[in-house]
């Protein structure tokens, strides 16, 4: 089984937001950042196939700016065979992203795709539905926990009712919800070793895919502030308060 992960660049999750002056997006100048948390367990869970002889090859992909170099030796670290990374300097939406991976899927010639259920940056939770529906495989979504069984895997999902259980054949993309795993903290040695492993490069506008926008942000602001709890003295106060002022009764 060849396995293709993708591992997305955001803000760091310890990173306070901040929206920019001009109203057009979030700052990411000078700001920490990192692989996207979701697509960290989705890395681990791939590794961890591997090393259970159900994988025989972990590849990691990143899409955008160079310095997702950054994410991709994370997850060589990790335990990630190769890395590849395709450039692009364009604000990518979920459907252009799930088109490149579409491509590189087919190029890998990859049986399983691992990602993120969702990116903390955006919080689109598309990118995995749109690739399975592109590529015309199984689809497992929000899994909390991954089996390889005969001729296909064994998805445990996370749903309002409680969980729920689905096979699907192979091949298949599943995106990972928080509980699948805890990822493991790359160690000095990997570190240094993941320095001489191969990392791909290619450019975005070669693999003859149209990620042009279909969306326009209009404009992005910051939640309002919320406003502090007030003390009441007894029950009466607060059926009153709750009644006339916060119109909930």
């Amino acid at each position: 089984m060849k396995i293709l992960v993708a591992a997305k660049r955001v803000v760091d999750y310890n990173v306070k937001v901040r929206v920019r002056s001009d109203h057009s997006g979030v700052e990411t100048a000078n700001v920490k950042m990192s692989m996207n948390p979701f697509d960290e367990i989705a890395v681990e869970e791939a590794i961890r196939f591997k090393e259970a002889g159900h994988g025989d090859e972990v590849v990691v992909a990143s899409i955008g700016p160079r310095q997702c170099e950054e994410v991709l030796r994370t997850a060589l670290a990790m335990g990630a065979d190769r890395g590849v990374l395709v450039r692009s300097d364009a604000a990518l939406e979920p459907l252009a992203v799930a088109r490149l991976l579409g491509v590189l899927a087919e190029r890998e010639k990859s049986d399983l795709i691992l990602l993120g259920k969702q990116a903390i940056d955006d919080d689109a939770n598309q990118t995995g539905q749109m690739l399975a529906a592109l590529l015309g495989w199984a689809q497992g979504t929000f899994a909390c926990r991954l089996e390889a069984v005969q001729d296909g895997l064994r998805v445990t999902r996370e749903i309002d009712g409680g969980l729920e259980t689905l096979f699907m054949p192979l091949p298949a993309v599943v995106t990972a919800d928080l509980r699948l795993n805890e990822p493991r903290y790359p160690k000095l040695p990997n570190i240094m070793k993941a320095k001489k492993k191969p990392l791909e490069t290619l450019d975005g506008d070669s693999l003859g895919v149209d990620i042009s926008p279909r969306l326009h942000t209009l404009r992005v602001s910051a939640p309002e502030p919320r406003k502090g709890g007030v003390r009441v003295t007894d029950v009466a106060e607060l059926v009153d308060r709750l009644r006339n002022e916060a119109k909930v009764l």
